[in-house]
Protein backbone atom coordinates (compact mmCIF):
# COMPACT_ATOMS: atom_id res chain seq x y z
CA UNK A 1 0.00 0.00 0.00
CA UNK A 2 2.80 2.42 0.72
CA UNK A 3 4.51 1.29 -2.52
CA UNK A 4 1.32 2.26 -4.26
CA UNK A 5 1.09 5.73 -2.78
CA UNK A 6 4.59 6.38 -3.45
CA UNK A 7 4.02 5.44 -7.23
CA UNK A 8 1.54 7.80 -7.59
CA UNK A 9 2.94 10.82 -5.46
CA UNK A 10 5.90 10.18 -8.13
CA UNK A 11 3.42 9.83 -11.10
CA UNK A 12 1.78 13.48 -9.63
CA UNK A 13 5.15 15.22 -9.23
CA UNK A 14 6.44 13.51 -12.73
CA UNK A 15 3.14 15.25 -14.41
CA UNK A 16 3.70 18.70 -12.68
CA UNK A 17 7.46 18.79 -13.56
CA UNK A 18 5.98 18.17 -17.44
CA UNK A 19 3.58 20.61 -16.80
CA UNK A 20 6.03 23.11 -16.03
CA UNK A 21 8.30 22.17 -19.01
CA UNK A 22 5.21 22.31 -21.32
CA UNK A 23 4.47 25.88 -20.18
CA UNK A 24 7.61 27.57 -20.08
CA UNK A 25 9.22 25.92 -23.43
CA UNK A 26 6.51 26.79 -25.91
CA UNK A 27 6.75 30.15 -25.22
CA UNK A 28 10.99 29.79 -26.16
CA UNK A 29 9.75 27.69 -29.19
CA UNK A 30 6.75 29.38 -30.31
CA UNK A 31 6.82 33.08 -29.14
CA UNK A 32 8.54 34.08 -32.94
CA UNK A 33 5.96 32.70 -34.56
CA UNK A 34 2.70 33.27 -32.55
CA UNK A 35 4.00 36.91 -32.16
CA UNK A 36 4.41 37.38 -36.85
CA UNK A 37 0.56 35.55 -36.48
CA UNK A 38 2.15 32.47 -38.25
CA UNK A 39 0.31 30.03 -35.62
CA UNK A 40 -2.65 30.81 -33.26
CA UNK A 41 -2.06 29.62 -29.53
CA UNK A 42 -4.19 27.03 -30.41
CA UNK A 43 -2.36 25.66 -32.83
CA UNK A 44 0.95 26.36 -31.57
CA UNK A 45 -0.06 24.22 -28.57
CA UNK A 46 -1.03 21.73 -30.53
CA UNK A 47 2.27 21.65 -32.18
CA UNK A 48 4.65 21.89 -29.10
CA UNK A 49 2.63 19.10 -27.89
CA UNK A 50 3.66 16.61 -30.74
CA UNK A 51 6.76 18.11 -31.49
CA UNK A 52 7.90 17.79 -27.92
CA UNK A 53 6.49 14.11 -27.85
CA UNK A 54 8.55 12.97 -30.72
CA UNK A 55 11.87 14.61 -29.47
CA UNK A 56 11.22 12.69 -26.39
CA UNK A 57 9.86 9.52 -28.04
CA UNK A 58 13.67 9.72 -30.16
CA UNK A 59 16.43 10.71 -29.51
CA UNK A 60 15.44 11.46 -25.80
CA UNK A 61 15.31 7.81 -24.78
CA UNK A 62 19.22 8.24 -24.55
CA UNK A 63 19.24 11.22 -21.97
CA UNK A 64 16.54 9.04 -19.80
CA UNK A 65 18.88 5.84 -19.91
CA UNK A 66 21.66 8.50 -18.33
CA UNK A 67 19.62 10.56 -15.86
CA UNK A 68 17.77 7.04 -14.98
CA UNK A 69 21.21 4.90 -14.91
CA UNK A 70 24.90 6.39 -16.01
CA UNK A 71 25.12 9.28 -13.48
CA UNK A 72 23.98 6.86 -10.79
CA UNK A 73 23.29 3.26 -11.09
CA UNK A 74 19.58 2.66 -11.57
CA UNK A 75 19.62 0.46 -8.42
CA UNK A 76 19.76 3.71 -6.62
CA UNK A 77 16.87 4.79 -7.72
CA UNK A 78 14.01 3.69 -4.87
CA UNK A 79 10.38 4.86 -5.00
CA UNK A 80 11.28 6.79 -2.11
CA UNK A 81 14.44 8.70 -3.91
CA UNK A 82 12.87 9.00 -6.85
CA UNK A 83 9.91 11.17 -5.68
CA UNK A 84 12.97 13.48 -3.86
CA UNK A 85 14.54 13.85 -6.86
CA UNK A 86 11.11 14.84 -8.68
CA UNK A 87 10.49 17.01 -6.23
CA UNK A 88 13.85 19.05 -6.01
CA UNK A 89 13.20 19.89 -10.40
CA UNK A 90 9.52 20.45 -9.65
CA UNK A 91 10.72 23.33 -6.75
CA UNK A 92 13.75 24.24 -8.73
CA UNK A 93 10.76 25.22 -11.58
CA UNK A 94 8.50 27.32 -9.08
CA UNK A 95 11.13 29.26 -7.54
CA UNK A 96 12.74 30.24 -10.76
CA UNK A 97 9.05 31.77 -11.60
CA UNK A 98 9.19 33.45 -8.25
CA UNK A 99 12.37 35.21 -9.37
CA UNK A 100 11.21 35.53 -13.17
CA UNK A 101 14.03 33.73 -13.96
CA UNK A 102 13.92 30.16 -16.46
CA UNK A 103 15.58 27.13 -14.97
CA UNK A 104 17.41 24.77 -16.49
CA UNK A 105 15.31 21.62 -15.94
CA UNK A 106 18.41 20.00 -17.41
CA UNK A 107 21.34 20.89 -15.01
CA UNK A 108 18.46 20.86 -12.23
CA UNK A 109 17.94 17.37 -12.67
CA UNK A 110 21.01 16.52 -13.22
CA UNK A 111 22.30 18.48 -10.24
CA UNK A 112 19.21 16.59 -7.72
CA UNK A 113 20.96 13.20 -9.19
CA UNK A 114 24.34 14.01 -8.44
CA UNK A 115 23.27 15.25 -4.96
CA UNK A 116 22.24 11.70 -4.25
CA UNK A 117 25.10 9.72 -5.46
CA UNK A 118 27.37 12.13 -3.58
CA UNK A 119 25.18 11.00 -0.80
CA UNK A 120 25.40 7.65 -1.51
CA UNK A 121 28.90 7.47 -3.10
CA UNK A 122 27.77 5.99 -6.41
CA UNK A 123 28.10 8.90 -8.58
CA UNK A 124 30.20 8.32 -11.51
CA UNK A 125 32.30 11.03 -12.05
CA UNK A 126 33.43 9.93 -15.66
CA UNK A 127 30.07 10.44 -16.73
CA UNK A 128 29.53 13.96 -14.28
CA UNK A 129 32.78 14.91 -16.52
CA UNK A 130 31.55 14.57 -19.78
CA UNK A 131 28.29 16.36 -19.01
CA UNK A 132 30.06 19.14 -17.48
CA UNK A 133 32.84 19.50 -20.09
CA UNK A 134 29.82 19.91 -22.72
CA UNK A 135 28.16 22.31 -20.32
CA UNK A 136 31.41 24.33 -20.44
CA UNK A 137 31.65 23.83 -24.14
CA UNK A 138 28.28 24.40 -25.81
CA UNK A 139 27.49 27.90 -25.10
CA UNK A 140 30.86 28.41 -26.78
CA UNK A 141 30.19 26.82 -30.21
CA UNK A 142 26.81 28.75 -29.63
CA UNK A 143 29.03 31.44 -29.50
CA UNK A 144 30.78 31.53 -32.06
CA UNK A 145 28.49 29.75 -34.88
CA UNK A 146 25.89 32.69 -33.90
CA UNK A 147 28.96 34.93 -33.94
CA UNK A 148 30.24 33.79 -37.57
CA UNK A 149 26.95 34.01 -39.15
CA UNK A 150 25.78 37.42 -37.66
CA UNK A 151 28.75 38.83 -39.16
CA UNK A 152 29.40 37.10 -42.65
CA UNK A 153 25.78 35.98 -43.60
CA UNK A 154 23.03 37.65 -41.37
CA UNK A 155 22.15 40.45 -44.14
CA UNK A 156 22.38 38.74 -46.97
CA UNK A 157 19.86 35.83 -45.07
CA UNK A 158 17.95 39.19 -44.24
CA UNK A 159 17.24 39.79 -47.91
CA UNK A 160 16.79 35.82 -48.61
CA UNK A 161 14.34 35.66 -46.05
CA UNK A 162 12.26 39.33 -46.41
CA UNK A 163 8.53 38.72 -46.65
CA UNK A 164 5.52 40.84 -46.76
CA UNK A 165 2.31 39.92 -44.61
CA UNK A 166 -0.41 40.57 -46.79
CA UNK A 167 -3.90 40.96 -45.59
CA UNK A 168 -6.55 37.84 -45.32
CA UNK A 169 -6.03 34.43 -44.42
CA UNK A 170 -2.80 32.67 -45.34
CA UNK A 171 -4.76 29.35 -46.97
CA UNK A 172 -8.24 29.11 -48.81
CA UNK A 173 -10.44 25.96 -49.97
CA UNK A 174 -10.18 25.34 -54.03
CA UNK A 175 -14.13 24.40 -54.44
CA UNK A 176 -14.22 24.20 -58.35
CA UNK A 177 -13.54 20.04 -57.72
CA UNK A 178 -15.06 17.11 -56.49
CA UNK A 179 -12.76 17.19 -53.29
CA UNK A 180 -11.98 20.85 -52.00
CA UNK A 181 -8.14 21.18 -51.90
CA UNK A 182 -6.00 23.67 -49.70
CA UNK A 183 -5.03 26.79 -51.63
CA UNK A 184 -3.10 30.28 -51.34
CA UNK A 185 -5.14 32.80 -50.03
CA UNK A 186 -6.37 35.48 -52.02
CA UNK A 187 -3.54 38.07 -51.49
CA UNK A 188 -1.07 35.45 -50.12
CA UNK A 189 2.27 35.13 -52.12
CA UNK A 190 4.52 32.07 -53.15
CA UNK A 191 6.97 33.49 -51.15
CA UNK A 192 5.16 34.64 -47.96
CA UNK A 193 3.46 31.01 -47.80
CA UNK A 194 7.29 29.47 -47.88
CA UNK A 195 8.52 32.13 -45.62
CA UNK A 196 5.10 31.25 -43.38
CA UNK A 197 5.82 27.78 -43.23
CA UNK A 198 9.34 28.61 -42.53
CA UNK A 199 8.92 30.18 -39.41
CA UNK A 200 6.30 27.38 -37.76
CA UNK A 201 8.73 24.32 -38.98
CA UNK A 202 11.43 26.39 -36.81
CA UNK A 203 9.35 26.55 -33.92
CA UNK A 204 8.38 22.77 -34.18
CA UNK A 205 12.22 22.01 -34.81
CA UNK A 206 12.60 24.16 -31.43
CA UNK A 207 10.22 22.17 -29.73
CA UNK A 208 11.45 18.51 -30.70
CA UNK A 209 15.03 19.60 -29.65
CA UNK A 210 13.33 20.68 -25.93
CA UNK A 211 11.97 17.29 -25.67
CA UNK A 212 14.81 15.40 -26.97
CA UNK A 213 16.37 17.10 -23.56
CA UNK A 214 13.64 17.95 -21.42
CA UNK A 215 11.46 14.76 -21.44
CA UNK A 216 13.92 12.97 -18.86
CA UNK A 217 13.75 15.49 -16.62
CA UNK A 218 9.68 14.75 -15.77
CA UNK A 219 10.46 10.52 -16.20
CA UNK A 220 14.24 9.96 -15.58
CA UNK A 221 14.36 8.66 -11.99
CA UNK A 222 10.65 7.03 -12.19
CA UNK A 223 11.91 4.69 -15.19
CA UNK A 224 15.03 4.13 -13.81
CA UNK A 225 14.03 2.88 -10.47
CA UNK A 226 11.81 0.69 -12.75
CA UNK A 227 8.53 1.67 -11.43
CA UNK A 228 7.50 2.88 -14.48
CA UNK A 229 8.57 1.78 -18.12
CA UNK A 230 10.21 4.06 -21.25
CA UNK A 231 7.19 4.52 -23.47
CA UNK A 232 4.24 4.86 -20.93
CA UNK A 233 6.63 7.43 -19.12
CA UNK A 234 7.59 9.53 -22.39
CA UNK A 235 3.19 9.02 -23.31
CA UNK A 236 2.98 10.39 -19.73
CA UNK A 237 5.25 13.65 -20.01
CA UNK A 238 3.93 14.21 -23.77
CA UNK A 239 -0.03 14.37 -21.94
CA UNK A 240 1.84 16.62 -19.41
CA UNK A 241 3.52 18.87 -21.42
CA UNK A 242 0.44 19.14 -24.00
CA UNK A 243 -1.37 20.44 -20.89
CA UNK A 244 1.06 22.28 -19.76
CA UNK A 245 1.24 24.17 -23.36
CA UNK A 246 -2.87 24.40 -23.78
CA UNK A 247 -2.91 26.31 -20.44
CA UNK A 248 -0.22 28.48 -18.91
CA UNK A 249 1.95 28.24 -22.17
CA UNK A 250 -0.70 30.37 -23.76
CA UNK A 251 0.87 33.03 -21.34
CA UNK A 252 3.91 32.53 -21.79
CA UNK A 253 3.05 32.44 -25.85
CA UNK A 254 1.90 35.74 -25.19
CA UNK A 255 4.96 37.33 -22.90
CA UNK A 256 7.63 35.83 -25.38
CA UNK A 257 5.88 37.24 -28.39
CA UNK A 258 5.94 40.64 -26.65
CA UNK A 259 9.44 40.59 -25.86
CA UNK A 260 10.47 38.78 -28.83
CA UNK A 261 9.37 42.40 -31.27
CA UNK A 262 12.79 44.18 -29.70
CA UNK A 263 14.62 41.41 -31.50
CA UNK A 264 14.02 40.79 -35.61
CA UNK A 265 11.90 37.87 -36.06
CA UNK A 266 15.05 36.61 -38.25
CA UNK A 267 17.30 37.00 -35.43
CA UNK A 268 15.04 34.88 -33.56
CA UNK A 269 15.02 32.18 -36.45
CA UNK A 270 18.77 31.95 -36.18
CA UNK A 271 19.33 31.57 -32.33
CA UNK A 272 16.34 28.97 -32.39
CA UNK A 273 18.26 27.00 -35.66
CA UNK A 274 21.23 27.56 -33.56
CA UNK A 275 20.69 25.81 -30.26
CA UNK A 276 17.94 23.61 -31.25
CA UNK A 277 20.25 22.10 -33.64
CA UNK A 278 23.42 21.84 -30.34
CA UNK A 279 20.94 20.39 -28.14
CA UNK A 280 19.60 17.70 -29.94
CA UNK A 281 22.97 16.66 -31.25
CA UNK A 282 24.07 16.35 -27.86
CA UNK A 283 21.18 14.68 -26.89
CA UNK A 284 21.84 12.17 -29.63
CA UNK A 285 24.94 11.38 -27.69
CA UNK A 286 23.08 11.08 -24.45
CA UNK A 287 24.09 14.39 -22.63
CA UNK A 288 21.56 16.48 -21.01
CA UNK A 289 22.20 20.18 -21.33
CA UNK A 290 21.09 23.86 -20.73
CA UNK A 291 18.90 24.58 -23.44
CA UNK A 292 18.43 28.60 -21.80
CA UNK A 293 22.39 28.95 -21.23
CA UNK A 294 22.90 27.66 -25.49
CA UNK A 295 19.93 29.94 -26.24
CA UNK A 296 21.56 33.12 -24.56
CA UNK A 297 25.15 32.45 -25.72
CA UNK A 298 23.57 32.23 -28.91
CA UNK A 299 21.91 35.60 -28.75
CA UNK A 300 24.97 37.41 -27.49
CA UNK A 301 27.07 35.52 -30.30
CA UNK A 302 24.60 36.96 -32.99
CA UNK A 303 24.84 40.15 -31.93
CA UNK A 304 28.61 40.41 -31.59
CA UNK A 305 28.88 39.24 -35.01
CA UNK A 306 26.57 41.18 -36.53
CA UNK A 307 27.96 44.78 -34.96
CA UNK A 308 31.65 43.85 -36.04
CA UNK A 309 30.43 43.73 -39.54
CA UNK A 310 31.52 47.85 -39.14
CA UNK A 311 34.77 47.29 -38.56
CA UNK A 312 37.37 44.82 -39.56
CA UNK A 313 39.07 41.92 -37.84
CA UNK A 314 41.88 43.84 -37.15
CA UNK A 315 39.97 47.00 -35.64
CA UNK A 316 37.66 44.42 -33.71
CA UNK A 317 40.27 43.57 -31.83
CA UNK A 318 41.71 47.25 -30.78
CA UNK A 319 38.31 48.37 -30.17
CA UNK A 320 35.35 46.19 -29.98
CA UNK A 321 31.81 47.38 -30.68
CA UNK A 322 29.21 48.04 -29.35
CA UNK A 323 26.24 45.36 -29.35
CA UNK A 324 22.82 46.65 -30.07
CA UNK A 325 19.51 45.78 -31.18
CA UNK A 326 19.69 47.96 -34.08
CA UNK A 327 23.16 45.89 -35.10
CA UNK A 328 21.03 42.75 -34.90
CA UNK A 329 18.24 44.76 -37.25
CA UNK A 330 20.99 45.67 -39.90
CA UNK A 331 19.42 46.97 -42.86
CA UNK A 332 16.06 47.72 -41.28
CA UNK A 333 14.80 44.43 -43.53
CA UNK A 334 11.71 42.52 -42.68
CA UNK A 335 10.69 39.38 -42.09
CA UNK A 336 7.51 37.46 -41.99
CA UNK A 337 5.40 39.42 -40.08
CA UNK A 338 6.54 42.90 -40.74
CA UNK A 339 5.82 45.61 -43.41
CA UNK A 340 8.41 46.01 -46.19
CA UNK A 341 9.61 45.09 -49.63
CA UNK A 342 12.58 43.17 -49.82
CA UNK A 343 15.69 44.43 -51.30
CA UNK A 344 17.79 42.54 -53.53
CA UNK A 345 21.08 44.40 -53.47
CA UNK A 346 24.53 42.91 -52.08
CA UNK A 347 25.02 43.93 -48.69
CA UNK A 348 28.08 46.70 -47.49
CA UNK A 349 31.11 44.72 -47.57
CA UNK A 350 32.91 43.87 -43.92
CA UNK A 351 34.14 47.11 -43.03
CA UNK A 352 31.63 49.78 -44.90
CA UNK A 353 28.56 48.97 -43.38
CA UNK A 354 27.06 51.73 -41.13
CA UNK A 355 25.09 49.50 -38.25
CA UNK A 356 23.97 52.56 -35.58
CA UNK A 357 24.04 51.98 -31.95
CA UNK A 358 21.03 52.00 -29.93
CA UNK A 359 19.47 50.00 -26.86
CA UNK A 360 21.60 47.12 -25.83
CA UNK A 361 20.60 44.21 -26.90
CA UNK A 362 21.91 42.82 -23.77
CA UNK A 363 22.73 44.80 -20.55
CA UNK A 364 26.29 42.84 -19.22
CA UNK A 365 25.03 42.87 -15.30
CA UNK A 366 21.23 41.35 -16.21
CA UNK A 367 23.03 39.14 -18.46
CA UNK A 368 25.49 37.56 -15.53
CA UNK A 369 22.79 37.60 -13.32
CA UNK A 370 20.17 35.63 -15.42
CA UNK A 371 23.31 33.22 -15.59
CA UNK A 372 24.44 33.44 -12.17
CA UNK A 373 21.05 32.26 -11.43
CA UNK A 374 20.81 29.58 -13.92
CA UNK A 375 24.07 27.81 -12.49
CA UNK A 376 22.88 28.40 -8.57
CA UNK A 377 19.49 26.77 -8.97
CA UNK A 378 20.72 23.47 -9.81
CA UNK A 379 23.64 24.41 -7.18
CA UNK A 380 21.11 24.44 -4.57
CA UNK A 381 19.09 21.36 -6.13
CA UNK A 382 22.50 19.70 -5.79
CA UNK A 383 23.07 20.61 -1.97
CA UNK A 384 19.89 20.17 -0.87
CA UNK A 385 19.87 16.67 -2.25
CA UNK A 386 22.97 15.60 -0.99
CA UNK A 387 21.98 16.83 2.51
CA UNK A 388 18.31 15.08 2.25
CA UNK A 389 19.76 11.53 0.84
CA UNK A 390 22.84 12.07 3.45
CA UNK A 391 20.96 12.58 6.55
CA UNK A 392 17.94 11.68 6.71
CA UNK A 393 17.37 8.27 8.07
CA UNK A 394 14.44 6.82 6.07
CA UNK A 395 16.87 7.40 2.60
Amino acid sequence: MALSALFVVGLAVAVFVGFNVGGSNIGVAFGPAAGASAVSKTGAAALMTISFFLGGWTVGRGVVKTMGGRIVPSSYFTPETSVVVLFFIGFALFLANVVGVPASTSMTGVGSIAGLGLASEALDWATMTEILTWWLVSPVIAFWVSGVIGRYYYPRLARLLAVNQSDGSLLALDRTGTVPRPKLGTNTTRREAVGTVAVVAVACYTAFSAGTSNAANAIAPLVGAGTLGMEPGLLLVGVAVGLGAFTIGRRTIATMGDDLTEMPLLAALVVAVVSSTLVTVLSWFDIPVSVVIIATMSIVGLGWGRATRTTTVAEAVEEPPDVSIDALAGDDVPTVGEGGTPDAHEPPAIGEEDVPAAADLFEPTTTAKVIALQNLVPAISTVAAYLVFRFLPVF
